[in-house]
């Protein structure tokens, strides 16, 4: 027998192993191995058993018996529980494929750090139990008291006995000695929610809409698939979720529910536990190593049947895989930056279809990928039109902020309509939403003698002047210089803070609003644990007026007594159009999800949407909510200038420290796929051109746009091209399937 591995480097290519005749049997795929490999012992994930015969050099490039020398025995098992499920490995190899990445890397993508962690294992502490015992006479009353009570208590952890009833572990031992309590080391779990008052809720009566959108997800097994929910911002589109998932509860089987920011998760997971308890587990980054352990393996072991989580859970080995629930779909965050760079949304598809799931992909302003797959017919389709309850859809103003109008001329932030509403909704005490899409005090200091504007020297980006600690920083590399009292470059004291911020409307809203209670949300102020969920929380409870945020209080947020939202700089977005063809469209998402917030119980909304050209045709369709007027004339452009999803669209990106090198290695590669184009004609190659973002953290950035109908042309080019010119050691060269961010 020969174990197929990978080891756990990223070696992008499998090796085999003899099996020895002991573990033969406690063998299976998806189990953590330990192998000798070079002059150690290495971790392997088992990824296919083969007999004898069947193994020897595979495409993959693994070794086998069939060489010139004798295979190496696996070690040990590490772990006899399968940290993969056939199916789950499958979609591992698949996505591997798919985004050219070593098998290793979406193997570590699908198990959190935490669980790999040397030494990592489950916390055991001392538990207390009580024992029936008659004959109590030995006893002291002390004692005595304290049997009885751990008795009524029905045992507890050690510490915890220790502290309610004032005694010592020493005492606590002795009677355990004697027989009259038990003392015994558990796996004590590490809960993420310990400490939240969650109240238990029952399922809401659903409308017509919501009725017929849940009759729209597949149950039975049969005919399984994917079902894009479009619903306006406060339909009810998780009350459906969350009785899809009780259908499937019922029968057996489990759930995952992905959300795409961290901040939404813990409101998310409040609503799914209150409703199911603790089949409910959470995965994502800002839990403690500790957390994450417990939490995956209650996932495996089946004690937790429903995940929610964003990107990473999608991998989560849960049992019995029934529905998978993609919420905000659209959202960019589903896709990741590094290698490997797969989309999340994708990857739930192609688990669904495998392991015989359905997925429900919503969103009030879908992707237009999502969107053509409708119209192919590829996935089913449910609309709710109407929000659920008493609410209605907010009223939404284009307000021309351009510098021609006096207000705009004098640098205003607000509007003098958004401040007389503003002004308004503080006096009836509702709740005011404002949104920024850029953090800092001011995007840029300029120099008002030379114009130029202090850089940083890593990147190709202006640092960002932040005020509540006084110095600049780079949002890219995250270097930070003090304020320079002088222009670098013609010594001028003459220095002007340009562009406006989060920092910098949380100023001036406290000196248009003196008593106004405001709370700024973005990367800055959320760096801490928990920060999200404390923010979002003061918000609730109505300990603040007005929340400034960037996209991260965009979606999925709810709060009744928001009656006012108001958007600052909506087309700043818009400056990315010539380097992000999907600009557009994301600036339509952006301010109709910010907008969704406004007006969700009883209470009407407005939305004030500021613009230096109100004329832009995608903020008139964002105000009018004409979605799909939007996605026909978008897609009418894309289908012109042949871009997603009327093809793939794939990055070859390169980066070096030495300009040159990159832009001579760029150059050279896309004149040798111009020539392979000319063989594969379907297979569309850009010109090499530095990135959009020409510099970051001191490497230089070159890119090469492949655009072709099928993605295995693309990947075919690439594997050609790398096995033709293998690139220097200076040099760095990666692909990015299915492309969401060409900087």
């Amino acid at each position: 027998m020969v174990a197929r591995v990978a080891i756990d480097l990223a070696l992008g290519r499998l090796f085999d192993y003899a099996v020895p005749e002991a573990l033969e049997k406690k063998l299976a795929v998806g189990q953590l191995l330990s192998v000798p490999f070079g002059h150690r012992e290495a971790r392997a994930f088992l990824i296919e058993i083969l007999d004898d015969e069947s193994s020897g050099k595979s495409g993959d490039g693994s070794y086998s018996s069939k060489g010139s020398f004798k295979l190496k025995n696996v070690t040990a098992i590490l772990d006899e529980t399968p940290f993969f499920s056939p199916s789950l490995l499958t979609v591992v190899r698949k996505v591997a494929s798919y985004t050219a990445s070593p098998i290793e890397k979406v193997l570590r993508a699908a198990v959190p750090a935490a669980v790999l962690k040397k030494g990592a294992r489950a916390k055991e502490l001392f538990f207390v139990e009580p024992v029936c015992i008659k004959e109590t006479k030995s006893l002291t009353a002390r004692q005595k008291w304290i049997v009885e009570n751990i008795a009524r208590l029905g045992g507890g952890w050690l510490a915890s006995i220790c502290r309610e009833l004032s005694t010592t572990p020493s005492t606590l031992k002795s009677l355990a000695a004697r027989g009259f309590i038990k003392i015994e080391q558990k796996a004590k779990r590490r809960d993420p929610l310990a400490g939240r008052r969650i109240i238990k809720s029952s399922p809401l009566r659903l409308n017509e809409e919501q009725s017929q959108a849940l009759a729209a997800i597949p149950v039975s097994t049969e005919n399984r698939g994917t079902v894009l929910l479009f619903g306006v911002t406060g339909s009810g589109k998780t009350e459906v979720y969350l009785q899809a998932i009780a259908r499937e509860l019922s029968a057996g089987r489990g759930a995952v529910v992905l959300v795409p920011e961290i901040s939404l998760t813990p409101q998310t997971v409040q609503r799914f536990a209150s409703r199911f308890g603790s089949v409910v587990a959470v995965l994502h980054s800002a839990l403690s190593d500790g957390e994450r352990y417990d939490e995956w393996h209650r996932i495996r072991s089946g004690e937790a049947r429903v995940v929610v989580g964003p990107r990473s859970a999608v991998w989560a080995p849960v049992r019995n895989l029934g529905l998978i629930v993609v919420d905000e779909e659209h959202e960019t965050s589903y896709k990741q930056d590094e290698s490997p760079r797969y989309n999340a949304r994708d990857v739930a598809v192609l688990r669904g279809a495998i392991e015989g799931a359905s997925v429900v992909l919503g969103s009030a302003t879908p992707s237009l990928e999502s969107w053509m797959n409708v119209k192919r017919g590829k996935y089913s389709f449910a609309q709710m039109k109407n929000r659920a309850g008493a609410g209605t859809l907010p009223f939404v103003r284009l307000v021309d902020m351009h510098p021609s109008t006096t207000e705009a001329s004098k640098g205003a932030i607000f509007s003098p309509e958004l401040l007389d509403a503003m002004r308004t909704r503080l006096d009836n005490g509702e709740q005011t939403i404002l949104f920024l899409n850029r953090r800092g005090y001011a995007r840029s200091v300029v120099c008002d003698s030379c114009g130029i504007s202090v850089d940083c020297p890593k990147c190709s980006v202006p640092y960002t002047y932040h005020r509540a600690d006084s110095c600049l920083r780079c949002h890219v590399c995250g270097g930070w210089v003090p304020v320079p009292k002088v222009c670098p470059e013609c010594a001028s004291t003459s220095l002007s803070f340009v562009g406006v911020g989060t920092q910098r409307v949380q100023v001036a809203l406290t000196k248009c609003f003196p008593h106004a209670r405001v709370l700024r949300m973005d990367a800055d102020s959320t760096s801490r644990r928990d920060s999200h969920e404390d923010i979002l929380g003061k918000f609730r409870r109505g300990e603040a007026d007005i929340l400034i945020g960037t996209q991260m209080i965009a979606k999925g947020l709810d709060f009744p007594k928001v009656t006012l939202v108001g958007v600052i700089n909506a087309d700043s977005s818009l400056a990315m159009a010539g380097s992000d063809f999907r600009a557009a469209e994301r600036t339509y998402q952006l301010i109709s999800q910010v907008a969704g917030r406004a007006g969700r119980a009883e209470l009407p909304g407005e939305v004030f949407v500021q613009s230096r050209d109100a004329t832009v045709p995608v903020l008139g369709y964002a105000a009018r909510g004409d979605y799909v007027g939007f996605a026909a004339d978008e897609l009418k452009v894309r289908k012109e200038c042949c871009l997603p999803p009327f093809c793939h669209l794939a990055a070859i990106n390169f980066s070096s420290r030495d300009s040159k090198l990159v832009a001579s290695w760029a150059e050279m590669y896309a004149k040798s796929l111009v020539n392979y184009s000319s063989v594969h004609k379907e297979l569309l190659v850009g010109e090499a051109m530095p990135s959009p973002l020409e510099k970051a953290d001191g490497r230089y950035r070159w890119q090469v746009v492949l655009r072709a109908p099928s993605t295995s042309l693309i990947i075919a080019a690439w594997r050609w091209i790398v096995g033709e010119r293998p690139w220097p050691n200076e040099l760095r060269a990666s692909i990015d399937i299915d492309a969401f961010n060409l900087v």
